[in-house]
């Protein structure tokens, strides 16, 4: 956890993209800790990844309150394990 002015934030590493099941333009990112056990998601536009400063990064930092939980045990585990090899290949602001 990072300590900011206001509250403390947490930060997770880019394990998963997909596209939107009923949005044919929508790519949603999907953000996890270390351990796999919680993940945030992001959705956005296929639009929104071309130009300046649209580029995704492989960390963020997010709001404790802004993240799920991966109740399944073999989620978790896979989750972990990208959050490793990423961590072991990208600084934090490395963008894809």
């Amino acid at each position: 956890m990072t300590a900011t002015s206001e509250t403390e934030t947490v930060r997770v590493w880019l394990v998963e993209r997909t596209y939107g099941d009923d949005e044919q333009n929508m790519i949603i990112l999907t953000y996890a800790t270390p351990d796999g056990r919680r993940d945030y998601r992001k959705e956005r536009a296929l639009t929104t990844f071309t130009g300046p400063g649209r580029a995704t990064t492989v960390s963020v930092e997010v709001e404790p309150s802004d993240l799920g939980t991966v109740d399944d045990p073999e989620t978790r585990d896979r989750y972990a394990r990208e959050v490793e090899r990423t961590m072991s290949t990208h600084d934090p602001d490395d963008t894809l």
